[in-house]
């Protein structure tokens, strides 16, 4: 690595680190101030565990918060650094030496393509499994969290809904299971059992609900209910406290979403899952688009013109921003008689791909 290339990386690591901690300091005191009276709840622990569980909490969030702001931090560390160099007329040297402004750039591309491999680990890697404590809400402890159970669904179509689902014990209280069967060549379902239970709890070694009292009646018959003494699903105790959240998907890797989608579900479940798994190929790369729309705008010679540079890149990149939030929204719509999550996925890249493009050929180097 040259000389020139360790300096305009090293100024882009330093405005990485600062929009980072910037970026994501205030995403949590945000968070913290308005939620700060669900964490005193527990104030009768004592002041070390109720620090301790903010710590815990913001430690595990952190986590989601930089998938949130990856693209962003990635901008504002390049704004910082090229703002750097132009304000001390560096890039005026570095020209005159016959070097051009395009290699300036490839160094803070480079890093940029490492932390997008950052953010797919994350998103894939790491998030998935901290899922359960992600949906952890700000007035629940560590492990002592309940949940109510309104019909979960299994890869076999079975409905799972209970009183209340106790972490801690990895047990439900007085569970109502709707066994299914799918109706061929449709993606209707028919209750064929109902079983019921005062408790079912998981056991990991035989990877079953072990049932308390429990009692299976066939919907197709009036017979009395018999005994039932398991259930078995692939419905794991810490998979409830994410399947009962309404964002569950965005927590869940692109293999998980896979397998969820083969089981079959409603229409717009489908449609949702099959945004996500288009989206998560595409938000790495709309993050770098984000980024080489804004590099152009900021590589300018004159240090007055740096501040219009500047606000036009945040514009475009904000317009980026937008746009891709849009369209993850409109991902599940019924738009011309028909829901394309796929459509909606790849459309930032197709508008804003052309404009990075086109802006990078224009440069004046």
């Amino acid at each position: 690595m040259k000389l020139l290339d360790k300096y305009v990386a090293r100024n882009f690591l330093t405005g990485y680190g600062i929009a980072f901690a910037v970026l994501m300091g205030l995403r949590i005191l945000i968070d913290l101030f308005v939620n700060i009276d669900e964490f005193a709840e527990h104030a009768d622990l004592g002041a070390l565990a109720v620090t301790y569980n903010i710590l815990s909490y913001y430690t595990v969030q952190s986590t989601l918060y930089f998938r949130d702001f990856a693209g962003m931090i990635t901008v504002v560390a390049a704004v910082f650094s090229l703002g750097k160099l132009v304000r001390s007329n560096e890039l005026i040297a570095v020209m005159a030496s016959g070097v051009s402004l395009k290699r300036i750039i490839v160094p803070i591309v480079v890093l940029a393509i490492v932390f997008t491999c950052v953010f797919v680990i994350d998103q894939e890697f790491i998030i998935p499994p901290l899922a359960p404590e992600l949906v952890r809400s700000h007035d629940a402890l560590p492990g002592q969290e309940t949940y109510d159970v309104d019909f979960i669904s299994d890869s076999n179509g079975a409905l799972v809904c209970a009183q209340q689902f106790d972490v801690k014990d990895f047990t439900l209280h007085y569970p109502t299971i709707f066994t299914r069967l799918r109706i061929p060549n449709t993606l209707k379902w028919t209750v064929i059992g109902q079983i019921t239970a005062k408790e079912a709890v998981y056991n990991y070694e035989k990877q079953r609900w072990d049932l308390r009292d429990g009692l299976y009646a066939e919907k197709a018959h009036a017979r009395a209910p018999k005994p039932q003494e398991y259930f078995e699903t692939d419905l794991r105790p810490e998979d409830i406290p994410i399947r009962q959240r309404a964002g569950f998907k965005t927590l869940l890797s692109w293999r998980q979403l896979s397998i969820l989608a083969s089981a079959g579900t409603k229409v717009k479940d489908v449609a949702q899952l099959y945004s996500q798994k288009h989206f998560r190929i595409t938000d790495p790369i709309i993050n770098l688009i984000m980024l080489l729309v804004a590099l152009p705008i900021l590589v300018c010679r004159d240090p007055r013109t740096m501040k219009s540079a500047i606000m036009i890149s945040f514009a475009t990149t904000t317009a980026c921003y937008i746009t891709t939030f849009a369209c993850k929204m409109m991902a599940t719509e019924v738009v011309f008689e028909r829901i394309v999550p796929e459509f909606w996925a790849w459309l930032p890249i197709v508008i804003f791909f052309p404009v990075a493009f086109v802006e990078l050929d224009s440069m004046k180097t």
